[in-house]
């Protein structure tokens, strides 16, 4: 078993980002300007910008957070996103999700500027991602794919199981591993809720990216000795001896799982240093774009 450790492989990559952008410093051009938009006061929301704007100073671009009252008015937020949309300083931005319930997150999305979604959640994105054209991933899906890829873990021919069917994580990646490329060529099952016989289905894959939000759910009978496991879930769990009173952990219950694995991600340390990591190549690809 191989622990396919996000946290390393994020600072391997950001230093080659960090060298790009120091070579575009040299030459006087465009340094990459990364904005994001909170709304209300969400920790977990609070913690991920954190890591945004500190991993954006660690390569060098610039970084911008407007942070706004949870009672802002869904006008007052689309104004924002309109001013990101032509401010010519910024190269990318996000609006950080979740958003208050007075606010649809689809209107937001669908003003976004799809030359400045690095998160590649507009439907002009994810329409050319399902398509192959060239376009800004996903960041979580695009992190798995570097994972795969940096760890030269073969998906060709593979049978891939994706627990979950969000337009973050589980369609985007299914779409993405199905696709002809490397990694990609893989035969993908998503499976939900719904899915009959689920522990059956997951016991067949060579494959399992667990995007559920269910902690502990995927458990080591449900894994086939051997699987590349990649957990995306990020949950809280009560935990007394821990100072926040809680600990997380992911959608797969890594102290059994581990010993069934061949690759495993971990929680935290796995996907979610590569979610941000991949974040900052779309906003490097936005600016050269520019």
């Amino acid at each position: 078993m191989k622990i396919l450790d996000g946290k390393e492989l994020s600072m391997q990559i950001k230093a080659e980002i960090k060298i790009d952008v120091d070579s575009i410093r040299e030459v006087g051009g465009n340094i990459p300007h990364l904005a994001a938009v909170i709304v209300g006061d969400n920790p977990a929301s609070e913690s991920y910008v954190r890591n945004k704007v500190r991993s954006s100073e660690q390569v060098g671009f610039e970084s911008t957070v407007i942070r706004k009252d949870e009672n802002i008015s869904q006008e007052e937020l689309i104004e924002i996103v309109i001013g990101l949309n032509n401010n010519e300083d910024v190269d990318g931005f996000i609006v950080q999700l979740p958003l208050p319930r007075h606010i649809d997150p689809d209107i937001i999305n669908l003003t976004i500027d799809p030359k400045k979604d690095v998160d590649g959640f507009t439907p002009y994105n994810f329409g050319c991602m399902c398509q192959g054209f060239d376009t800004y991933l996903p960041a979580t899906p695009y992190g798995i794919l570097l994972m795969l890829e940096r760890n030269q873990i073969s998906t060709s021919g593979k049978h891939v199981v994706v627990i979950g069917r969000s337009n973050i994580v589980g369609t985007p990646i299914s779409i993405l591993l199905s696709r002809k490329g490397d990694p990609g060529n893989a035969t993908v099952t998503i499976t939900h809720s719904r899915t009959v016989n689920l522990e059956e289905v997951i016991r067949s894959a060579d494959i399992v990216i667990a995007a559920i939000g269910r902690a502990n759910f995927i458990t080591a009978d449900m894994v086939k000795t051997d699987a590349v496991v990649i957990d995306v879930g990020i949950n809280r769990v009560q935990d007394t001896t821990k100072k926040k009173g809680y600990r997380l952990v992911g959608d797969v219950d890594f102290d059994s799982v581990k010993y069934k694995a061949s690759y495993i991600t971990p929680v935290p340390g796995g996907v979610g240093p590569m979610t941000v990591t991949s974040l900052l190549l779309n906003t490097l690809k936005a600016s050269k774009k520019k």
